[in-house]
C-alpha cells in the first residue's frame, strides 16, 4: 500500500512538471518563407511570424529566443512537426485537411494562396480542371500542393521542389507554366532574383486564409493556450490607445 502511495505521489509530481512546461522548452521549425519567416545571409532569423513569436512568448514570461528556431526545407520541417512530440511549425496555413493533425495558436497573419503566371503568356483559368493542362510548380507538402490535390489536379501536372527560389527561376525560364504558392512569398522570391514582379499575375486563387503556429498533437494543451494568450495580448492596443505591438511588427515589414 505504501509503495502504491509513493508511485501515486511520484506520478503526480511528474505530471505537474509536464503541465508546467514552458514555451522555451519546445523546438521551433520554420522555412524560408519571407516576409513571414526567413534567414538572412548572415544567419539571423527574422520575419513577421518570428517577431510575433518572440513578442508573444515574452509577454507570458516564457521567452523563445532566436537560437531555438531552426530553418529547414518545408517537407522536412513538416514531417518533423507531425512525428516529434516537442515541435512547433510555422508559418502554417490552417486548412480543413490539417485541422486535426496539429494544435493551433494564432492567427499570425492573413494569407492568400494563388497560382501565378507570366502576364505575357495570357493564361486564363476559368475552372479548376483547366489547371491540369499546365506544368505547375509546387513545394512538396506545401499548402499549394495540397489544395491542388483537393481540387482534383493530378500529381502528374505538378513539378515538385523543396526550395522556392528554384521554382521562381523555373517560372522565369518557362520550365514551368504556373506556380502555386503564397502570393506575398512568391513575389518576394521573384524580386530577390532580380525579376520585375509586375510581369507576373495571379490567374487563380486557391485559398484565402490565415497563418498559424502548428503544434504537434502531443504538446501539452496548456502550452498552446499559453502562446495564444500572448498572441491575444500583443494584438491589443496599449492603455494610451497607441498602436499595438502586433501592428508595429506588421508595419516593420511593409
Amino acid at each position: 500500500m505504501r509503495l502504491l502511495t509513493l508511485i501515486s505521489i511520484s506520478f503526480s509530481f511528474f505530471a505537474g512538471a509536464v503541465s508546467s512546461s514552458e514555451l522555451n522548452q519546445l523546438n521551433y521549425l520554420t522555412e524560408q518563407y519571407p516576409p513571414y519567416n526567413y534567414q538572412q545571409e548572415d544567419g539571423v532569423i527574422q520575419g513577421i511570424a518570428v517577431d510575433v513569436l518572440t513578442a508573444a512568448s515574452e509577454h507570458v514570461d516564457s521567452p523563445v529566443s532566436l537560437d531555438m528556431i531552426k530553418v529547414q526545407p518545408w517537407p522536412r520541417a513538416y514531417r518533423s512537426a507531425l512525428i516529434k512530440p516537442d515541435t512547433v511549425l510555422f508559418s502554417t496555413t490552417r486548412t480543413q485537411l490539417r485541422e486535426h493533425i496539429f494544435q493551433w495558436a494564432g492567427p499570425i497573419s492573413s494569407t492568400r494562396i494563388v497560382v501565378l503566371a507570366k502576364r505575357e503568356r495570357n493564361i486564363t483559368i476559368n475552372q479548376t480542371i483547366s489547371l491540369a493542362q499546365y506544368r505547375i510548380g509546387v513545394i512538396r507538402d506545401d499548402v499549394g500542393e495540397q489544395l491542388l490535390l483537393e481540387l482534383g489536379v493530378p500529381r502528374d501536372s505538378m513539378i515538385e521542389s523543396s526550395v522556392p527560389d528554384t521554382l521562381a527561376s523555373q517560372l522565369v525560364k518557362d520550365r514551368i507554366d504556373l506556380w502555386a504558392y503564397e502570393e506575398n512569398v512568391a513575389k518576394w522570391w521573384l524580386k530577390k532574383g532580380g525579376y520585375n514582379t509586375d510581369e507576373y499575375e495571379v490567374v487563380y486563387v486557391l485559398r484565402e486564409g490565415e497563418l498559424y503556429f502548428a503544434f504537434n498533437l502531443e504538446v501539452d494543451q496548456q502550452m498552446v493556450s499559453q502562446l495564444q494568450k500572448g498572441l491575444d495580448a500583443i494584438k491589443k492596443t496599449n492603455q494610451q490607445g497607441g498602436v499595438s505591438r502586433y501592428q508595429q511588427i506588421l508595419d516593420k515589414y511593409r
